[in-house]
């Protein structure tokens, strides 16, 4: 899992976040990581942003699937 640092969190942003946290009896870390993830859901991942992701995740690429075709490259 990766793990990101938040400096200079407004904070009237962290009183939303400790809120948060105790309505749904859980966390500041586990709300913002909600928050977060809520906010960039409807964004879909490009293979070039994938390619740089550890070792262990697995990426199934099929260029027929994606009307693909080799190709020479050109002189």
């Amino acid at each position: 899992m990766e793990q990101i640092l938040i400096r200079n969190l407004p904070e009237d942003t962290k009183t939303i976040l400790r809120r948060r946290a105790t309505a749904n009896s859980s966390s500041i870390e586990a709300e913002a990581r909600a928050a977060l993830a809520a906010g960039i859901a409807t964004e879909n991942p490009t293979l070039v942003d994938l390619i740089p992701m550890s070792t262990g995740s697995e990426i199934e690429f099929e260029a027929g699937r994606l009307g693909l075709k080799a190709r020479r490259a050109e002189p």
